[in-house]
C-alpha cells in the first residue's frame, strides 16, 4: 500500500495542473524520488526505516532546502497527497488522522 501511494502521488503530481509549480522543482525523471519518497513514508508510517538505511540518505529538511518552498507549494503538495490517498483506497478515518501530521511536514519544509 505504502508504495501504491508514493506512486499514485508522483503520478497526480505529473498530471495535475494545480502541482504544476511543485512538478518544476523536480528532475524530468521521477524514478529515484518516487524510491526515496516510498523509503521514508515507510519508516514514517511505523514500517521499516528503509530510507534511513540508504547509505546517501540526507536529512529529510535538508534535502528540501535547495528548493523554493512556499505556501503554494506546500498547498500543492498536500492536494497530491490527499488525492493519492483518496485513490489508493486508505480509510476516510485513516486520512483524517495522516492528514495533520502530513500538514505539519509540508509546513516544515516551507522556506519562503
Amino acid at each position: 500500500m505504502v508504495r501504491r501511494i508514493a506512486e499514485r502521488f508522483y503520478d497526480i503530481m505529473e498530471r495535475a495542473p494545480e502541482a504544476a509549480r511543485v512538478r518544476a522543482l523536480h528532475a524530468d525523471d521521477l524514478s529515484a524520488v518516487r524510491e526515496r519518497l516510498f523509503e521514508f513514508l515507510s519508516g514514517w508510517l511505523g514500517g521499516p526505516p528503509l530510507y534511513f538505511q540508504r547509505p546517501d540518505h540526507k536529512c529529510i529538511m535538508s534535502a528540501h532546502r535547495p528548493f523554493a518552498i512556499g505556501p503554494a507549494e506546500r498547498d500543492a503538495w498536500m492536494t497530491c497527497m490527499r488525492r493519492a490517498l483518496e485513490e489508493c483506497g486508505v480509510p476516510e478515518e485513516i486520512r483524517t488522522l495522516l492528514d495533520p501530521a502530513f500538514l505539519r511536514m509540508a509546513e516544515a519544509f516551507r522556506n519562503r
